[in-house]
């Protein structure tokens, strides 16, 4: 008995001792930042100009932008998923310059060239220093589609809450960091995750906006649910398009039928009036 107790006593140790670990390292889980840059807009046919953001912090973040052929000055700020680089989000910039949008691709802090280190309310600055470089450009944020991809989807719609953008468009996106670690770190407690939460449920249902979420019934990582409790709680006008493939293959670059039901959500978008937004 004694042995047995001796022996439960040290698992008890190596749990908490991993819980511990888990807690003291939460950014840790959650930011894969990569820091080589693959490729550039020319790789895909864009003509771009590198541009430096500085945030509120004084963090210097790396971006391109990629102006619009058209006149109307209105743009779409891509936030990237929580791994790799701006580098391998070449597809989406040329989707959306393709629908006659400006494009900014932006590095989180510790991703890419930009400087700092990755945090929660540094996502926050970040999107802000994005939103403001276009302010320069002469583009409110009236004219400006959000986008997000899984956590650049929070990072999106946190921002939304406080900038009125022309629309959120989220993708593979999930309702938060805890709801997340229940699907995949179950034995967790959920008190461990505090300092990164990214919780999309509780901002959605105060966005001034129309949302389209684009989500795979297929996704290994964030469950479909995740989509479908998003768009229920958000006040509308709103649209879930369903994509085809798992959570790192396919997505809306690879769907001609996502496509077509973005560029339908984004002219209806632009021909709404500002007074006529809020119904479903």
């Amino acid at each position: 008995m004694k042995a047995v107790a001796v022996a439960l006593g040290a698992v008890a140790l190596v749990v908490v001792a991993l819980l511990a670990l888990m807690f003291a390292r939460q950014e840790a889980l959650v930011f894969f930042p990569g820091r080589t840059l693959a490729g550039t807009p020319a790789d895909a046919g864009l003509a771009f100009e590198d541009v430096e953001l500085v945030t509120a912090d004084s963090v210097r973040l790396h971006a391109w932008w990629i102006p619009a052929g058209d006149p109307a000055g209105r743009a779409v700020i891509v936030c990237h998923g929580n791994a790799g680089t701006v580098a391998e989000r070449l597809d989406h910039a040329r989707l959306f310059h393709r629908l006659a949008l400006g494009v900014l691709l932006f590095d989180y802090r510790g991703y890419g060239r930009s400087g700092g280190r990755p945090s929660e309310a540094g996502t926050t600055r970040d999107m802000d220093a994005a939103v403001a470089f276009l302010g320069t450009r002469g583009i409110s944020a009236a004219s400006t589609v959000f986008f997000g991809e899984s956590l650049g989807g929070a990072v999106a719609i946190e921002a939304a809450t406080r900038h009125r953008p022309a629309a959120v468009v989220v993708e593979s996106t999930f309702t938060s960091i805890a709801a997340m670690a229940r699907v995949h770190y179950p034995f967790v407690p959920g008190f461990m995750i505090t300092r990164v939460r990214y919780d999309s449920l509780a901002r959605v249902p105060v966005l001034g906006c129309p949302l389209l979420v684009l989500h795979s019934p297929d996704d290994e990582i964030v469950p479909f649910a995740m989509a479908e409790r998003l768009l229920g709680a958000a006040p509308g006008p709103k649209r879930l398009v369903r994509l085809a493939g798992g959570h790192n293959d396919g997505g809306v670059t690879a769907s001609a039928s996502a496509q077509a039901a973005l560029r339908e959500f984004l002219a209806a978008t632009f021909a709404m009036s500002p007074g006529a937004r809020g119904s479903s």
